[in-house]
């Protein structure tokens, strides 16, 4: 096809969405909406300059506004969709989504995949004092993804390392791991770390020392525990991201853990992030109200509530 007949199909498609009030062109149209971004203008050969380009769908005014169209209670509708972040009242176009709605859920999911499939910054590692090792993945992240098994042991090099330069038996040993969220760990990590270990040496208790482990899976501690024999070990590690959120992390704990373990063995405190779920430094201060619990009663995870 020629570029004049596919002028000719572009006008003819053109002027089909001025017609529907799809789009507008700028002369004599009226001013645009507040939250919408300033416009990408496009010029055709021998026509007007037109607005082809659609909002911004992940603003707050618009991921928020009601899709339905004649709800039958406009204001018990707002008042649901500001009462959760789950996608309720997107509208719909006969049996499909809005393309503001679809819009919205590409945009989210992109959020989620940078999350999962990029590293933690090497500069906050260092800012942090941590060192880093690895499990027994080998290829990357896609091989993270399929062989959890491989997530949960650390590589004969990381235990080489950790044996090196960690102190053994602490009282509380701290780790981070990546987890399925970078951008957890970059969010949260700077607020959280110094809040657990001053509150540990305040409570009189040794800290061990904390490292980094790449590819890592919660079942990883059974691996350190054995190796350095904390009495409680704390994983810091990046959540499942949801749909548009990525900074949530995850604490898990352990008493005394050790090959063979399971999550009924430990505990976890979840949702930590800032803006909705369980902000960092009040995580971080319940992280060693947990440790104590743990030495006290000498126990974790269904054995600490039973012994409570």
């Amino acid at each position: 096809m020629d570029d004049a007949k596919l002028a000719a199909i572009v006008e003819a498609v053109v002027k089909e969405l001025l017609a529907a009030g799809a789009i507008a062109a700028p002369a004599g149209a009226p001013a645009p909406s507040a939250v919408a971004p300033p416009p990408v203008m496009s010029t055709m050969s021998g026509g007007p300059a037109l607005t082809i380009d659609l909002p911004d769908p992940t603003t707050p005014e618009r991921r928020y506004a009601p899709g339905v169209r004649q709800p039958a209670d406009p204001d018990g509708l707002r008042a649901l969709i500001a009462a959760t972040t789950a996608r309720i009242g997107v509208g719909r176009a006969g049996p499909r989504y809005t393309t503001a709605s679809l819009l919205l859920f590409q945009g989210d999911h992109a959020i989620t995949q940078d999350a999962l499939y990029r590293d933690v910054d090497p500069k906050l590692l260092s800012e942090m004092g941590l060192f880093s090792v690895e499990t027994r993945i080998t290829g990357g992240k896609q091989e993270y993804l399929l062989r959890p098994d491989l997530g949960r042991q650390l590589a004969d090099e990381a235990k080489r390392i950790i044996r090196e330069r960690c102190a053994k038996t602490p009282a509380v040993q701290l780790v981070v791991g990546d987890g399925l969220s970078a951008a957890a760990i970059e969010a949260n990590l700077r607020q959280i770390l110094p809040v657990i270990k001053q509150g540990v040496q305040a409570a009189g208790l040794s800290f061990g020392t904390p490292f980094f482990v790449k590819h890592c899976r919660v079942g990883v501690m059974n691996d350190i525990g054995e190796l350095l024999q904390p009495e409680v070990l704390i994983l810091l590690i990046g959540e499942r991201p949801g749909l548009g959120r990525a900074d949530s992390m995850s604490a898990y704990m352990a008493y005394r853990p050790k090959p063979g373990d399971t999550d009924a063995d430990r505990d976890v405190i979840c949702n930590i992030f800032e803006g909705g779920g369980t902000n960092p430094l009040e995580a971080g201060a319940f992280v060693v109200q947990l440790a104590q619990k743990m030495r006290r009663h000498q126990a974790s995870g269904v054995k600490l509530k039973l012994a409570t």
